[in-house]
């Protein structure tokens, strides 16, 4: 008996850590932050943001110009396309800033 007990327990868990950990709501992008040099290079938080876009955005598909959307329009089509090129936020930050200061 303990021993069925006890291989439930391992399938609970082990089913447990496997499943799927993200929410099923959308989180829009962080809001932009005004452009802060870096004083080495002198390279802006936008330098960094396109290059980050050109990266990895242009991996999978043709690069639009930032002003082919609306700021509205962009706002879910960087969700989706955080979740697909499976970024993190903190890798989308710049993406986002960079694409949002385009406008």
């Amino acid at each position: 008996m303990k021993l069925k007990y006890l291989a439930l327990c391992l399938t609970a868990g082990l089913i447990y850590s496997c499943a799927s950990k993200s929410s099923t709501a959308a989180t829009p992008p962080p809001p932009p932050t005004p452009n802060t040099a870096v004083v080495k290079d002198v390279v802006t938080d936008e330098a960094s943001g396109k290059v980050a876009y050109e990266n990895h955005c242009g991996k999978c598909h043709k690069l639009f110009d930032p002003k082919d959307f609306s700021k509205t329009e962009w706002a879910p089509i960087l969700v989706r396309m955080q979740k697909k090129a499976k970024l993190s936020d903190a890798e989308m930050a710049p993406i986002t800033n960079y694409i949002y200061t385009q406008l």
